[in-house]
């Protein structure tokens, strides 16, 4: 047996194993740490905790196929640790603790830990600082408000005095608008560790947060997210379970080199918004180890739409997520709608998706402009169950814009290429098995005068359910349900088939048109 060590502090560390299985490992195994067995786990990543600081310690791991190599590592120097109990914090699930933990989190030098023990903390919002760990007690709860009027408002553009410039502190689906500050807000900060057993809690439901369509009358802002990074780097969140989240669950946003590992990300299936993770505009996010069942999109990469697109121009890319398990979201990886600014490098590999509207989906149209560039998209080892239509490529969603129902938007005739024109590059697909499948197999729509440039299928098995339900494959206009229907592909430039099988198709099992280059043939 082979492992990884792919995180730590001065108190635990998480290991990831190379066995090949996804999510779940091929056997169950046990972890040694100093020669004395710790746990036995069934997980591919897998965190130990209750180590010291600074301290030598030897690992492995080993099963009935065998035992790993031995591995040496130390834990990190902790200054200090500041217990926010000392601060004044009563984690009685009743008092507001929000100031006696920003006061720790504030005193709290370079290198040390705020620790939460035991207890519920009622917090509104706590806003971090550089250079710290939040530990979470595995019995630690950090439980939201849900009035309103607690929270302070981000503002959405602050205009510098000389009226050159501007901050822009709050978003919402791609444009600077005001918000509410997230239960837990970074913004300008870095290397920060927010990490636990512990869970974080929104409390949202109907009777609050959800009522409405996004913009709540009370403060006239937009619904605050449950971990929101503005301008933030080198940080990394771990373990925690976060739930019930007011909006989107976790939004880097313009915040590069973030890690997200051995997470769960829990809302009901009929939360609106509740997104898992939304990475907007970011330069290197690593996901890995995460369980996200929820009522929207589990993983949406965005990039702004027009305005901040085209005025940052800051692209999201280099992006990896593997060993995640994405459940009843609308997408398991959707890439858009508010794409203005491109995705670029992104590896989705080793992952499950169960019950999600769709596997893969992309949202674009016109509109979203000449820097809307999506390339060199993969995934690779995935596994799909009860997944409606396994791969959507579509350049005519007709949601979250006034004009998204527009002539210009939903045409199907080709417009002139101009700086509105959005464009798809390289994607690719391999070793993906979907089964249980209802309304189609795929459904991939570019646009007729920028078609998808290049699409690689390889090693594809699509099956449907036997009693598959009837659904629209995508959010166009003139798209009418469906139900078993094969692969569909219209307007790409370059497309591969290579070993790719549909099996209970009503039809044929793949269904092209203006299609420029077609390098095999499909089986099946």
């Amino acid at each position: 047996m082979e492992f990884n060590i792919i995180f730590q502090t001065s108190r635990k560390i998480t290991i990831e194993v190379k066995d090949y299985g996804i999510w779940y490992a091929r056997r169950n195994y046990r972890i040694y740490i100093n020669g004395e067995p710790v746990m036995t786990s069934g997980r591919v990543v897998q965190t130990v905790s209750g180590l010291k600081p600074d301290t030598e310690y030897t690992i492995w791991i080993e099963n009935e196929d065998g035992k790993s190599e031995v591995q040496s590592f130390r834990t990190d120097y902790e200054f200090v640790t500041l217990d926010v109990k000392r601060f004044g914090a009563k984690g009685d699930g009743v008092s507001d603790d929000t100031l006696f933990i920003q006061a720790a989190i504030s005193a709290c030098p370079a290198g040390g830990r705020v620790y939460l023990p035991k207890g519920v903390y009622k917090v509104v919002c706590l806003f971090l600082k550089s250079d710290i760990t939040i530990d979470l007690d595995d019995e630690a709860v950090l439980s939201a408000f849900t009035e309103k009027p607690r929270f302070p408002v981000l503002p959405g553009m602050i205009e510098s005095y000389d009226e050159k410039e501007e901050y822009n502190l709050g978003t919402w689906e791609g444009n600077p608008l005001d918000m509410f500050a997230s239960i837990i807000t970074g913004i300008n900060v870095s290397n920060v560790v927010i990490t636990g057993g512990g869970v974080l809690d929104g409390n949202s439901s109907y009777d609050n947060w959800w009522a409405g369509t996004g913009r709540e009358k009370a403060g006239g802002a937009f619904r605050p997210r449950m971990i929101f990074l503005n301008h933030c780097s080198h940080i990394t969140v771990q373990g925690l379970t976060i739930q019930n989240s007011p909006a989107w669950n976790l939004h880097p946003y313009f915040s590069d080199d973030t890690r997200w590992i051995d997470l769960r990300i829990i809302n009901p299936k009929v939360s609106p918004n509740t997104d898992g993770m939304d990475p907007e505009s970011v330069d290197g996010l690593e996901a890995v180890g995460v369980y996200f069942s929820l009522g929207d999109d589990c993983i949406a990469v965005k990039s702004g739409k027009f305005y901040m697109g085209h005025k940052y121009k800051k692209t999201s890319r280099n992006l990896e997520i593997r060993q995640c398990y994405m459940r009843h979201g609308h997408g398991a990886l959707t890439l858009g709608s508010e794409i203005a600014a491109g995705v670029q490098g992104l590896v989705c590999r080793d992952c499950l998706f169960e019950d999600t509207d769709r596997g893969l989906r992309v949202k674009t149209r016109r509109g979203r402009g000449e820097d809307a560039v999506l390339d060199d998209i993969t995934f690779d080892n995935i596994k799909m169950d009860g997944v409606l239509t396994p791969f959507v490529i579509n350049s005519f969603y007709n949601r979250c814009d006034p004009d998204g129902h527009s002539d210009y938007a939903q045409s199907k005739e080709p417009y002139p290429v101009d700086e509105r024109t959005p464009a798809t590059g390289k994607m690719t697909f391999s070793n993906i098995e979907a089964k249980n499948c209802h309304v189609a197999a795929s459904f991939i729509y570019g646009l007729p005068e920028a078609p998808i440039e290049e699409l690689k299928f390889e090693h594809i098995d699509i099956s449907f359910a036997k009693d598959p339900v009837t659904d629209y494959a995508a959010m166009m206009d003139d798209l009418e349900p469906s139900s078993r229907k094969g692969i569909y592909i219209n307007n790409v430039k370059k497309l591969e088939l290579k070993d790719v099988k549909v099996h209970g198709q009503e039809g044929e099992a793949v269904e092209m048109y203006h299609v420029e280059k077609l390098v095999s043939e499909p089986q099946g």
